[in-house]
């Protein structure tokens, strides 16, 4: 597999995918982007611009990208698969793939939540589906700026399920840092307790950076981990560590004073001014969230494990009334979320 001339196809370009995609391209992988129509006819008019944490500013000329609405156009000829799409499109991608793509094509799960790469295969018996995780965030430019541009502000390499030798080296470009993982089902449970902060920069509004260093939004976060451990304790899952941290100790260093949490967590700070969560981003936009696929995870986990969670019931309400508000994010206080709740 490790064959750099593989054509790759990036299937859902929003942000996550845009700035996947534009990393390959830059590299020399042959890529289409399969994106909405808006996405596709921004990219065709003038390109797309690639930034990051790390300083790098990198454009891509309308003549160096191969973008397009059309699933078939896309699929037909596609080696690779990497699919971004939200969790709701999950099984209509799967019906697009199995409808337009050869039966031999890798497809990989970049998605949130921890079921995404099992209801690809269901759709897509018999062919190679790995799992996958993206632990950084990405923000993309308004609506309008052109070239369009994405920008990775947080820091993490990109973990892909073991199974199709040689496919990590393959996708593991400047700027995309891919690795294989042996437990990917760990590594999304993992990564599932950090992903309930979603939520809580939806609802606030705030920069991830200025969320994360007050102490009374960390309370309802180290809240909501500790309800997640109980269910996956009961349930017999033990999520992977988390920036080099066993997930049992988040909750405490979560709790800890300010200045304190400043000093020992500076590789979870190591985040950009600008950037907020794809959750917020769907506030911004009146689409719908990955709420189900994220605090309800934890919550089924919990139901079946008899455990309780109200904590993570009440932000889940919280983000439901958002999304029917239609209004963006509510710009709530940590005191209006936890209202009636004890979080600490």
């Amino acid at each position: 597999m490790a064959n750099e001339d593989k054509t790759i196809v990036i299937a859902g370009a929003g942000s996550i995918g845009c700035y996947a995609g534009g990393c390959l391209a830059l590299a020399g992988r042959q890529v289409t982007l399969l994106a909405r129509p808006r996405i596709a006819e921004a990219l065709r008019k003038r390109g797309l611009r690639v930034t990051d944490l790390d300083g790098r500013d990198r454009s891509i000329k309308p003549e160096g990208l191969s973008a397009t609405a059309d699933p078939a156009a896309a699929l037909r000829s596609a080696e690779i698969i990497l699919v971004t799409v939200k969790s709701g499109a999950t099984e209509n991608i799967a019906a697009l793939i199995a409808a337009n793509a050869r039966p031999d094509a890798a497809v990989v799960s970049l998605q949130n939540g921890v079921d995404n790469a099992d209801r690809l295969r269901a759709g897509l018996t018999g062919r190679p589906v790995l799992a996958g995780m993206v632990p950084f965030n990405v923000v993309q430019s308004l609506d309008g700026e052109l070239p369009l541009r994405v920008h990775r502000a947080s820091e993490g390499k990109v973990m892909i399920e073991e199974g199709v030798a040689g496919l990590d080296e393959v996708l593991d470009v400047d700027g995309f840092a891919v690795a294989a993982h042996g437990d990917m089902t760990a590594v999304l449970w993992g990564k599932l307790l950090m992903n309930l902060n979603n939520a809580l920069v939806a609802l606030s509004g705030l920069p991830l950076a200025t969320e994360l260093a007050d102490r009374r939004w960390r309370l309802i976060l180290a809240g909501q981990i500790d309800e997640a451990l109980a269910a996956m304790r009961a349930s017999s899952i033990e999520p992977a560590r988390i920036a080099g941290l066993s997930p049992a100790l988040l909750p405490k260093l979560l709790r800890l004073p300010d200045w304190l949490f400043k000093v020992l967590a500076r590789r979870m700070l190591a985040i950009d001014p600008e950037a907020r969560s794809s959750m917020w981003d769907d506030l911004q936009r009146g689409r719908p969230t990955e709420i189900d696929e994220l605090q309800g995870a934890i919550l089924r986990l919990a139901d079946r494990a008899g455990t309780p969670a109200p904590l993570i019931k009440r932000v889940t309400a919280l983000i439901r009334k958002a999304e029917q508000e239609n209004r963006g994010s509510p710009g709530l206080t940590p005191e209006v979320v936890s209202a009636g709740l004890q979080s600490a």
